[in-house]
């Protein structure tokens, strides 16, 4: 399914239902699209309650091979509505998820968890890839020209997808410090963060990428990717430039590129028309989203290598 969001060409929603867990939560958009489809037949009946995620669950196992069917190759954020690695989920429904993507490398998945302890345990655990490489052959029953061996993952322990990206969401200080720890012990081609919403300053701890010896030289440590927006819609809450500013300058000291996504609908800041510290900008972009509005050094939209 197509996207507006700057940074995937589509959404893959297999998941459905969630739960509030920090302060990023508060005005998640997902809950506000879930609220208007959670009538009777609509697909989040049953799923929310007062406008709020009631921490039930369903799995639309009638999507879970939609990405099978897409010829083109794309860039896919999947779970928008959800999240991948919430409680609700069990470690089996993962699994068939994980095995579609790993059927499909002609796609780049995203995965954006605030769950991180969670996906790294998954991700580390011994059997997972057992369970995983069980659902790819039910899969392949319906597939039957889908081969294992010709994309790589007859022993996908071995070498994570490169085709995977696996992130975490941070919104300050202390829910970076929680996550990315987790996020830097799973076992990835590439991690990234989502500093989205962002509401506060944050120091991200990123390093270079360190080389191997040998001819082929491997990452070691580090994040290849992140994400910066401030908050949109009702009850935005602001949204400092500076902090875009110093995540921006972060990823440039460690070479790490780095996409700044939107301003937020309440940016502030002294460098923009009318702006003085603390007060509000001017933007015509509601969502602060139109970069020839911004600030020159923000204007930075780049993609892992």
């Amino acid at each position: 399914m197509d996207t507006k969001i700057e940074w995937a060409d589509a959404v893959w929603n297999v998941t459905r239902g969630c739960r509030r867990v920090s302060p990023g939560c508060v005005n998640c958009y997902a809950e506000k699209v879930a609220t208007r489809f959670c009538g009777e037949g609509l697909p989040y009946e049953g799923l929310i309650r007062l406008g709020k995620w009631n921490g039930e669950t369903t799995f639309a196992a009638d999507k879970l091979t939609d990405p099978l069917s897409w010829q083109k190759p794309a860039l896919i954020f999947v779970d928008s509505m959800s999240d991948l690695f919430y409680e609700g989920f069990s470690d089996a429904q993962i699994d068939q998820v994980l095995a579609v993507m790993l059927l499909t490398p002609r796609h780049t998945y995203q995965v954006l968890t605030k769950r991180a302890d969670r996906m790294a345990k998954y991700l580390t655990d011994p059997r997972l890839y057992g369970r995983v490489l069980a659902c790819a052959d039910q899969i392949r029953l319906r597939y039957p020209r889908l081969r294992l061996n010709e994309i790589g993952i007859s022993d996908p322990s071995k070498v994570p997808a490169s085709w995977i990206w696996w992130g975490v969401s941070v919104e300050n200080q202390e829910y970076a410090d929680k996550r990315i720890p987790d996020l830097l012990r799973t076992p990835a081609a590439v991690r990234f963060i989502s500093y989205e919403p962002a509401l506060g300053l944050v120091n991200f701890g990123l390093r270079p990428m360190q080389a191997g010896c040998g001819p082929r030289p491997f990452k070691t440590t580090g994040l290849d990717w992140l994400i910066v927006g401030g908050e949109s819609g009702n009850g935005a809450r602001p949204f400092d430039i500076a902090w875009a500013r110093s995540a921006v300058e972060q990823c440039k000291a460690a070479g790490v590129p780095v996409f700044v996504k939107q301003l937020g609908a309440k940016p502030t800041g002294r460098d923009c028309e009318h702006g003085r510290a603390g007060q509000p900008c001017r933007f015509n972009d509601p969502k602060g989203g139109d970069w020839t509005e911004w600030p020159a050094d923000l204007r930075v939209r780049e993609f892992p290598r």
